[in-house]
Protein backbone atom coordinates (compact mmCIF):
# COMPACT_ATOMS: atom_id res chain seq x y z
CA UNK A 1 0.00 0.00 0.00
CA UNK A 2 1.06 3.57 -0.82
CA UNK A 3 0.85 6.54 1.40
CA UNK A 4 0.41 9.82 -0.28
CA UNK A 5 1.04 13.41 0.53
CA UNK A 6 -0.37 14.84 -2.03
CA UNK A 7 -4.21 14.23 -2.86
CA UNK A 8 -5.46 11.62 -4.65
CA UNK A 9 -7.06 11.32 -7.99
CA UNK A 10 -10.45 13.43 -7.65
CA UNK A 11 -9.59 14.60 -4.42
CA UNK A 12 -11.99 12.38 -2.33
CA UNK A 13 -12.96 12.69 1.40
CA UNK A 14 -12.46 9.94 3.72
CA UNK A 15 -16.08 10.09 5.53
CA UNK A 16 -16.15 9.43 9.63
CA UNK A 17 -19.09 8.49 11.51
CA UNK A 18 -19.87 11.22 14.54
CA UNK A 19 -17.62 8.87 16.24
CA UNK A 20 -14.66 9.08 14.39
CA UNK A 21 -14.69 5.84 12.99
CA UNK A 22 -15.21 5.13 9.13
CA UNK A 23 -18.47 4.28 8.03
CA UNK A 24 -17.30 1.55 6.24
CA UNK A 25 -13.40 -0.07 5.49
CA UNK A 26 -14.19 -2.20 2.18
CA UNK A 27 -15.05 -0.29 0.62
CA UNK A 28 -13.58 2.80 2.19
CA UNK A 29 -15.96 5.18 3.08
CA UNK A 30 -15.43 7.95 0.82
CA UNK A 31 -16.80 10.64 -0.85
CA UNK A 32 -16.07 12.99 -3.76
CA UNK A 33 -15.09 16.02 -3.26
CA UNK A 34 -18.25 17.59 -4.65
CA UNK A 35 -20.84 15.25 -2.54
CA UNK A 36 -18.16 17.11 0.56
CA UNK A 37 -18.39 20.10 -0.34
CA UNK A 38 -22.11 19.79 -0.41
CA UNK A 39 -22.43 18.28 2.77
CA UNK A 40 -20.31 20.77 4.82
CA UNK A 41 -22.61 23.70 3.25
CA UNK A 42 -25.79 21.74 4.18
CA UNK A 43 -24.32 21.44 8.22
CA UNK A 44 -24.18 17.55 7.93
CA UNK A 45 -20.83 16.95 8.46
CA UNK A 46 -17.60 18.85 10.00
CA UNK A 47 -14.51 19.29 8.17
CA UNK A 48 -11.68 17.26 10.30
CA UNK A 49 -8.97 17.94 7.98
CA UNK A 50 -8.27 19.26 4.58
CA UNK A 51 -5.88 18.84 1.22
CA UNK A 52 -3.99 22.11 0.07
CA UNK A 53 -6.19 21.59 -2.90
CA UNK A 54 -8.68 24.73 -3.02
CA UNK A 55 -11.57 25.68 -4.87
CA UNK A 56 -12.96 28.74 -5.93
CA UNK A 57 -15.90 30.16 -6.86
CA UNK A 58 -16.76 34.77 -7.64
CA UNK A 59 -17.11 35.24 -3.68
CA UNK A 60 -15.97 32.19 -2.07
CA UNK A 61 -12.45 29.81 -1.55
CA UNK A 62 -12.14 26.91 0.57
CA UNK A 63 -9.51 23.67 0.99
CA UNK A 64 -11.00 20.50 0.06
CA UNK A 65 -12.01 18.45 3.11
CA UNK A 66 -9.78 15.57 3.37
CA UNK A 67 -11.19 13.94 6.23
CA UNK A 68 -15.37 14.69 7.34
CA UNK A 69 -17.26 13.56 10.31
CA UNK A 70 -20.91 12.98 10.16
CA UNK A 71 -22.52 15.18 12.60
CA UNK A 72 -25.01 12.91 13.87
CA UNK A 73 -24.20 9.22 14.28
CA UNK A 74 -25.03 6.19 11.98
CA UNK A 75 -25.94 3.45 13.64
CA UNK A 76 -23.82 0.27 12.65
CA UNK A 77 -25.57 -2.62 14.65
CA UNK A 78 -28.20 -3.13 11.77
CA UNK A 79 -28.27 -6.53 10.39
CA UNK A 80 -25.97 -6.62 7.01
CA UNK A 81 -28.05 -7.34 3.41
CA UNK A 82 -27.11 -10.23 2.17
CA UNK A 83 -25.65 -9.57 -1.06
CA UNK A 84 -23.07 -11.05 -3.22
CA UNK A 85 -20.12 -8.50 -2.18
CA UNK A 86 -21.12 -8.96 1.77
CA UNK A 87 -21.17 -13.23 1.41
CA UNK A 88 -17.58 -12.93 -0.23
CA UNK A 89 -16.57 -10.16 2.14
CA UNK A 90 -17.68 -12.58 5.18
CA UNK A 91 -15.75 -15.59 4.07
CA UNK A 92 -12.54 -13.25 3.15
CA UNK A 93 -12.92 -13.91 -0.46
CA UNK A 94 -11.78 -17.51 -0.17
CA UNK A 95 -13.19 -20.65 -1.26
CA UNK A 96 -14.49 -22.09 1.82
CA UNK A 97 -13.83 -25.94 0.62
CA UNK A 98 -10.15 -25.50 -0.77
CA UNK A 99 -9.06 -21.86 -0.02
CA UNK A 100 -8.46 -20.28 -3.31
CA UNK A 101 -9.74 -16.41 -3.94
CA UNK A 102 -10.12 -16.85 -8.21
CA UNK A 103 -13.00 -17.38 -9.97
CA UNK A 104 -15.44 -17.13 -6.78
CA UNK A 105 -19.49 -17.99 -6.76
CA UNK A 106 -21.45 -18.64 -3.82
CA UNK A 107 -22.62 -22.35 -3.25
CA UNK A 108 -26.04 -23.85 -1.38
CA UNK A 109 -24.84 -26.21 1.33
CA UNK A 110 -28.12 -27.78 1.28
CA UNK A 111 -28.79 -27.69 -2.66
CA UNK A 112 -31.90 -26.15 -3.54
CA UNK A 113 -33.29 -28.81 -5.57
CA UNK A 114 -33.29 -30.42 -2.02
CA UNK A 115 -34.97 -27.16 -0.53
CA UNK A 116 -31.75 -24.99 0.25
CA UNK A 117 -32.97 -21.83 0.69
CA UNK A 118 -30.57 -18.74 -0.24
CA UNK A 119 -29.93 -17.35 3.25
CA UNK A 120 -26.40 -16.24 4.92
CA UNK A 121 -27.28 -20.01 6.81
CA UNK A 122 -27.40 -21.68 3.72
CA UNK A 123 -24.73 -20.31 1.75
CA UNK A 124 -21.09 -19.91 1.37
CA UNK A 125 -18.02 -18.83 -0.70
CA UNK A 126 -17.21 -21.19 -3.52
CA UNK A 127 -14.70 -21.18 -6.18
CA UNK A 128 -16.49 -22.61 -9.44
CA UNK A 129 -14.23 -25.67 -9.99
CA UNK A 130 -15.18 -26.47 -5.96
CA UNK A 131 -18.17 -25.75 -6.97
CA UNK A 132 -19.06 -27.53 -9.95
CA UNK A 133 -17.36 -30.84 -8.65
CA UNK A 134 -20.12 -30.50 -5.26
CA UNK A 135 -23.00 -30.05 -7.76
CA UNK A 136 -26.48 -30.87 -6.73
CA UNK A 137 -25.19 -33.07 -3.56
CA UNK A 138 -24.27 -31.91 0.18
CA UNK A 139 -20.97 -31.60 1.43
CA UNK A 140 -20.72 -34.19 3.56
CA UNK A 141 -22.15 -36.29 0.00
CA UNK A 142 -19.02 -34.49 -2.01
CA UNK A 143 -16.98 -35.79 0.89
CA UNK A 144 -16.09 -31.58 1.22
CA UNK A 145 -16.46 -29.34 4.66
CA UNK A 146 -16.78 -25.92 4.51
CA UNK A 147 -13.80 -24.19 6.68
CA UNK A 148 -16.52 -22.41 8.59
CA UNK A 149 -20.43 -22.66 8.98
CA UNK A 150 -22.07 -20.14 7.15
CA UNK A 151 -24.31 -18.06 9.35
CA UNK A 152 -25.39 -14.29 9.20
CA UNK A 153 -22.08 -11.83 10.24
CA UNK A 154 -22.71 -8.67 12.43
CA UNK A 155 -22.00 -5.38 10.93
CA UNK A 156 -19.05 -5.62 12.80
CA UNK A 157 -17.89 -8.34 11.51
CA UNK A 158 -17.80 -7.34 8.31
CA UNK A 159 -16.08 -4.38 9.35
CA UNK A 160 -13.18 -6.35 10.87
CA UNK A 161 -12.97 -8.42 7.72
CA UNK A 162 -12.72 -5.48 5.38
CA UNK A 163 -9.89 -3.94 7.05
CA UNK A 164 -7.96 -7.69 5.72
CA UNK A 165 -8.17 -5.44 2.42
CA UNK A 166 -6.68 -2.38 2.62
CA UNK A 167 -6.69 0.15 -0.63
CA UNK A 168 -3.74 0.01 -2.70
CA UNK A 169 -3.28 3.80 -1.97
CA UNK A 170 -4.07 5.95 1.40
CA UNK A 171 -3.98 9.95 1.81
CA UNK A 172 -1.54 10.90 4.65
CA UNK A 173 -4.36 12.40 6.45
CA UNK A 174 -6.58 9.58 6.84
CA UNK A 175 -4.29 7.44 8.77
CA UNK A 176 -5.30 8.58 12.24
CA UNK A 177 -8.73 6.89 10.92
CA UNK A 178 -7.95 3.88 10.13
CA UNK A 179 -6.55 0.71 11.47
CA UNK A 180 -4.18 -1.20 9.15
CA UNK A 181 -0.74 -2.44 9.69
CA UNK A 182 0.50 0.22 6.88
CA UNK A 183 4.35 0.34 5.76
CA UNK A 184 4.82 3.81 4.78
CA UNK A 185 5.95 4.21 1.14
CA UNK A 186 8.42 7.27 0.03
Amino acid sequence: MQVLSRPPSGCPALVLNADFRPLSYYPLSLWPWQETIKAVFLGRVDVVSTYDTVIHSPTFEMRLPSVVSLKSYVAQDRPPAFTRFNLFLRDSFACQYCGRGEDLTFDHVIPRSRGGRTTWENIVTACAPCNLAKGGRTPREAGVTPHRAPRRPTMYELQDHGRRFPPNHLHESWLDYLYWDIELEA
